[in-house]
């Protein structure tokens, strides 16, 4: 009897199963494990020839498997650094781009400075802060003054964003000169701010646009009823 069809033992062939725990890791999973066979196959042939087409064939299989970034620039060079990085850099062949290389890749990026910054009025955030400190390299003159200004009358409606109440000008004025180091004083000025009822609606109007539209509209008719109005079939007696 041909030897392809004789017939298995069942016991024989449950033996031999394979299962993923006993498989080889996937180093790049999204392409499968038939892909890193036929890699692991490349990687064994002996001519140099046979081995740049088999590279080549893998090449195309890779990129029908994401037809919709064949358009994107480096595509191509993309998916020869993966062909390398799935053979474990063990397949020599000819590439049209730089081969990458082990220590390049385990290379770790540099860890991100990132701004800590704990300042004491938090409520006005880091903005104002940075607003200040460019204030204080301006010479002085009208320019400068109306920049103080408009970063006092900012602290004013940051201030009652948190505060829903009031607040009077002499309170911003000497947080002011606080988070300035005493270089921005307005602790003598007669300057008036724009009054709490005008940065509290400014403040309102603001929020509103955040709001979406549909809760604002059954806010507005709850607002108006004094009541959370009503299902059509509330009222209806269960049958």
């Amino acid at each position: 009897m041909i030897e392809k069809y004789k017939k298995e033992n069942a016991n024989d062939v449950v033996c031999h199963l394979e299962y993923n725990s006993e498989r080889k890791h996937l180093i790049i999973p999204e392409y499968g494990r038939h892909l890193q066979k036929l890699i692991e196959q490349a990687t064994v042939i002996e001519s140099d020839e046979e081995r740049n087409k088999a590279a080549r064939y893998i090449i195309q299989v890779m990129g029908s498997l994401n037809p919709h970034l064949r358009d994107v620039p480096d595509f191509q060079h993309k998916l020869w650094d993966q062909l390398f990085i799935m053979s474990d850099f063990r397949l020599a062949v000819d590439s049209p781009y730089p081969i990458p290389s082990r220590e390049v890749l385990q290379l770790k990026p540099e860890v991100l400075q990132y701004p800590q910054n704990y300042p004491k009025y938090r409520y006005y955030g880091n903005n104002i802060k940075y607003m200040i400190d460019v204030a204080n390299k301006w010479e002085e003159g009208e320019m400068k003054s109306a920049l103080v200004k408009v970063i006092a009358n900012h602290m004013k409606k940051s201030y009652l964003s948190w505060n829903k109440d009031t607040v009077k000008d002499d309170v911003i004025f000497e947080h002011l000169y606080e988070l300035s180091e005493g270089k921005l004083n307005l602790l003598q000025s007669k300057e008036e701010l724009l009054g709490t009822t005008d940065l509290l609606r400014t403040n309102k109007r603001m929020s509103n646009k955040i709001t979406p539209s549909n809760q604002q509209k059954n806010q507005n008719n709850k607002n108006k009823s004094g009541k959370t109005p009503m299902h059509k079939n509330q009222n209806r007696k269960p049958q």
